[in-house]
């Protein structure tokens, strides 16, 4: 399949097609290990001041999304990545990344992590993070060591 056009937006959480992949994002993240495992953000969470939301579009199809949220410090975290079933391996989650760490730079933070599951479902998604500077580092902000995630970091 050829590459998509992306066109990278803030993203509007009033838009069913937005809350439509939200929705099956989180139930897909809630299905691959126990809740208390589970650190997806809700909607309702993710309308927070300290979240940017972006939606990466191909034409009008919703190809992906994901936010960076400041800790402080000049520390942000990766959230809800999340790349189409129609779009994946198609570049979609790389140019995601790219522009949220262009968006991180933007705000002046110098170091970007994340939380990902450790299971098989994530191998490809840790195996972007890492090709991207990302290291395996201990939790961080209210994160808790857990044998179901892994915490990747890297420095802008």
């Amino acid at each position: 399949m050829p590459k998509p056009q992306l066109r990278i937006i803030a993203g509007d959480f009033e838009d069913p097609r937005i809350i439509a992949l939200l929705a099956h994002h989180f139930a897909t993240m809630r299905s691959t290990g126990p809740e208390e495992s589970c650190h997806v953000m809700p909607l309702g969470t993710m309308r927070q001041a300290d979240l940017d939301f972006f939606a990466a579009w191909d034409g009008d199809a919703l190809a992906g999304f994901g936010a960076v949220k400041q800790l402080g410090d000049g520390h942000g975290e990766i959230k809800s990545m999340h790349t189409a079933a129609a779009y994946r391996g198609r570049g979609v989650g790389q140019a995601v990344l790219d522009h949220l760490s262009t968006h991180a730079r933007a705000l002046g933070l110098q170091r970007l992590s994340l939380e990902t599951g450790a299971g098989d479902f994530f191998v490809p998604a840790r195996a972007m993070y890492a090709r991207n500077g990302f290291q395996t580092c201990d939790p961080f902000g209210d994160y808790k060591p857990d044998p179901n995630s892994v915490f990747m970091t890297r420095m802008l």
